[in-house]
This record gives C-alpha cells, structure tokens and sequence, in this order.
C-alpha cells in the first residue's frame, strides 16, 4: 500500500477514535472529587449531603437515592444519639434531693471528727463543714435563732436528739453526745452558709454492739410526754405543702402559754422511713401560745414518716413524736398554701 493511503487510513481510524470518546464523555457526565467523600477528601472535612444539605443530582437517579438514604439515617442516628446523651446525663434540680441524704452537696462537705462512739457514754463530739475552698467554713447566717441545728437519731427512728453545738474555733463545732444504744445513727447538720442556700448534710454514726432493731412504731395521732398529751391533725400528701395542726394540752387541759423555742412555739423535724430523708417543714407565724402549732410539710413519696415535735413549755423543751403514713387524698386539713410572704429556702 502506498503511503498516502496508509495516511488517509491512519486519519479517519483517529477521528473515529475521537468521537466514540465525546460520545461516551456526554453519557457519564462530570466527575468531580466529591465522590471521595469525608474519607477521601485531603482535610477530612464532610461534603453539603454529609451535613443535610442535598446538592441536585449530577449522576443517575440510584446515585442520587442511595445518598439520600445515607444522608437520612447519618441524621437520624445521630439525632438519636445526642438525645440520649443528653437524656442520660441530665442532673435534676437540687430540689427534687431530699435533705440530709447527702454527705457532701454544692461543695460543702459534713466532716465528723470521728465516726464511732460507745454506747451510753457521753462524748465531747466535734465536727466540721468544709466549703468548696477545701477549708472549714466560719461564716453562717442565723437560722430560727441559731447558725447551725444538729440533729442525731437511731437509723430505726426510735431515738431523737435535737442538740446545739457550740463553735470550738477555726470552724470547728463540739456537741456533747451520747448515743443511747449500740446501733447506728444518723447525724445531721442543717445550716446556711452565708451567702450561700440553706443546706442538710449527713452522715452515719456507730456505736459498736449487739443490737435489735426496734420496729417501726405505729401510725398515731396522739403522743404522750410525762403530763402532756399531743394531738395530730391533718396528713402529708405526696407533692403539695400539706397542713398539720398539733395540739397541747397538759394533764387534759389546754396549753396556752406555751414558750418560744427556736424562733416559733415550736419546732417540726419530719423524716421518711427506709432512708431517713430530712423533709422541708416550715411553722406559721403565730402570736398565739398555744394550744395550737401549725406547721406546712412538704413529702415526696407515699410512704410512712416520723414527725418529732419540740415545744417549750415550764422552762422545759419536750419531744412528741408520731408516726404518719402518707395519703394519696388530702383530708380535712391537708393540702394547704405556706403562709404569705414565707420563704421556701431553708428546710424547716
């Protein structure tokens, strides 16, 4: 074959070559880098469609759904998983804590110089409250007359010892103490930082020997101490202020001169079975001695409760104590409102 007909052939065989490759070129369409996605891209940073935003498709429609659908569920997993993240770290408000359940709270800690004590041997009990320094606190604000109550009862509820310490120096207080019986108790600190919220810290005491537990005692609404008789009205509903009205009367007759104590005519600790939780009492204001104290207690749950009742009367304070189970539906005197202008920031 000559040469130009070689060249003749050789220029149609590159031109048939160049238009199946545009022919094929216009089928696919462009091709860019993004189909390396996240893992291929050099910075690692994810393309429009990784973060719901979906680009018009620029390729066949199989492409373009199953990018939806990766799209979709990338989305709707990690919805998902930052809802349970956030579902399974979220702290209830310090309120919904009952009081004294707690050794350390808000960076306060309740500090016992020592947590065991012999059985009927008075003891010259010392402890401290550290602040979120890490140092003793010294600074309190007066609460119903006093910087700080401390209140000791048996972990079966059938001993109760409201005491005051006294400040030994260098935010040190000393109480002299005497746990009546082998067993443990429960020590509590109630008291507001000044500057800061009212706070209930506790802690658990020892006191080494055989024990029995005493039973829980039964549901009563009159209670017996030497000459005087108290009588309960009223019942604790589970998530509402509820109204009690306690009764005095010595040898069958009204009291009507009863003494201040703690700032009212009387003083209400109220404590739930099982765990000992310290439940926010609060007194109404009165200027009437007697016979009656009324009181607004606030409960968390169904179930049965110590009340113990300080009042003054002679020069002496007494102790009434009841037991009370918790009702579903409020009776004549439950479910009341706090007396106006009353602050809900301190337990008591």
């Amino acid at each position: 074959m000559n040469t130009p007909v070689k060249l003749g052939l050789y220029g149609a065989g590159l031109a048939l070559i160049f238009g199946a490759s545009l022919t094929v070129g216009n089928a696919v369409g462009d091709v860019t880098p993004a189909d390396k996605g996240a893992a291929g891209s050099p910075n690692g940073s994810p393309k429009p469609a990784e973060h719901g935003h979906n680009p018009a498709p620029t390729t066949t429609p199989t492409t373009t759904a199953t990018t939806t659908a990766t799209t979709t569920a990338t989305t709707t997993a990690t919805a998902s998983a930052e809802a349970g993240h956030g579902d399974s770290h979220e702290a209830k408000p310090a309120s919904d804590t009952p009081g004294g359940l707690q050794v350390s709270q808000g960076g306060y800690t309740l500090t016992p110089l020592t947590t065991s004590l012999k059985p009927g041997k008075k003891t010259d009990f010392r402890f401290s409250v550290t602040g979120p320094d890490g140092k003793p606190v010294t600074d309190y604000s007066v609460e119903h007359e006093k910087k700080l109550h401390f209140i000791v009862v048996s972990r079966d509820l059938a001993s109760f010892q409201h005491l005051h310490p006294e400040e030994a120096g260098g935010g040190v207080w000393s109480v002299p103490l005497t746990l009546p019986d082998a067993g443990v108790y429960r020590a509590f600190a109630d008291f507001k930082p000044t500057g800061g919220s009212a706070l209930t810290l506790g802690t658990d005491l020892y006191s080494a020997g055989s024990f029995a537990p005493a039973p829980l005692p039964g549901t009563s609404r009159t209670a017996s101490v030497g000459p005087y008789t108290v009588t309960l009205d009223g019942d604790v509903v589970p998530g509402q202020s509820s109204k009690l009205t306690l009764r005095v009367t010595k040898d069958g007759k009204p009291v009507t001169d009863l003494q201040p104590y703690l700032g009212a005519y009387g003083h209400l600790v109220a404590l739930r079975a099982g765990d000992l939780a310290y439940l926010h009492v609060h007194p109404e204001e009165s200027e009437t001695p007697g016979p009656e104290i009324v009181f607004y207690a606030e409960v968390p749950s169904d179930s049965d409760y110590r009340l113990f009742l300080d009042f003054k009367h002679g020069d002496a304070v007494h102790t009434a104590d009841f037991t009370l189970r918790s009702s579903g539906t409020p009776l004549s005197t439950g479910k009341a409102t706090p007396p106006p202008g009353h602050s809900d920031d301190h337990d008591h």
